[in-house]
């Protein structure tokens, strides 16, 4: 089990990475802290390296509302210990990882998650970072992954009239997007299909991002193999018209819609 610290900083201000000297580093690492909703091992279950073993650091908080959202222990209801990158670090290096997943709630609202992610490479691991895209930060990793939030996606108004006011506002900055693909070595869009009405959206997102058709990945909004089944139908035939790829979410397939996958 991870040692718990007691220091966490959350911002939604761009942060440049700070690489300092060895030591400032390791200093900053023993005290600088993530709030984390989970770590795990596992399967990757989306996007191109689907099949990846890889170890997960799941950050709890997030800037957005998904009213679907199959993390709500990291968004609606945040959970979480606070750990220190050198923990993380070293937590991911035990189990003989090669590839890490900082993923969330929102990976990208704690600064410490810039520290984090310059310690997993410099210990020579690869590392894809799941975020909506809504916070510019100078951030190294391997792969950014991207999933842009339709409008479909703000929470009912009645029900959470703030909340749908604050997603609506922050889920779509494309200028905030197109700056971090930028600097990314490689990128992916991961798109959540709830029906066909999200599809002029999502083309609409894909022009003002500007990446190519192969880097656009497309899931259907599911947390069973049955929902999975059925959008199967409608959707990956769309998908293969425009050259997209269909990404079956296959965390589930193989291990139920459960927390550790």
């Amino acid at each position: 089990m991870l040692p718990s610290h007691d220091q966490v900083e959350f911002s939604h201000e761009s942060q440049r990475a700070n690489r300092g000297t060895s030591r400032e580093n390791q200093g900053d690492r023993a005290r600088k802290c993530l709030r984390i909703a989970e770590t795990f091992s596992s399967r990757q279950g989306e996007g191109k390296l689907t099949g990846t073993t890889s170890f997960f650091i799941r950050t709890s908080g997030c800037n957005l509302r998904c009213w679907f959202c199959d993390t709500p222990y990291a968004s609606w209801s945040p959970k979480g210990d606070k750990y220190s990158v050198d923990d993380l670090v070293k937590a991911a290096r035990d189990i003989d990882a090669t590839h890490v997943v900082l993923t969330g709630g929102e990976p990208m609202l704690p600064k410490e998650s810039v520290l984090l992610c310059q310690a997993l490479r410099a210990a020579g691991l690869h590392v894809t970072i799941e975020t909506a895209g809504t916070i510019d930060r100078s951030i190294e990793c391997d792969l950014l992954s991207i999933s842009p939030k339709f409008r479909s996606s703000t929470p009912d108004a009645n029900e959470h009239p703030n909340w749908a006011r604050l997603h609506e506002q922050r889920r779509l900055p494309v200028d905030v997007m197109k700056r971090l693909i930028e600097r990314a070595p490689d990128c992916q869009l991961k798109f959540v299909v709830d029906s066909p009405d999200d599809y002029d959206e999502l083309m609409s997102i894909v022009r003002a991002v500007d990446v190519v058709a192969s880097d656009v990945w497309i899931m259907p909004q599911g947390s069973t193999i049955e929902a999975l089944d059925k959008a199967i139908e409608w959707l990956k035939p769309w998908c293969e018209a425009n050259d997209f790829t269909y990404c079956d979410r296959m965390q589930i397939r193989w291990f139920g819609n459960r927390r550790g996958t």
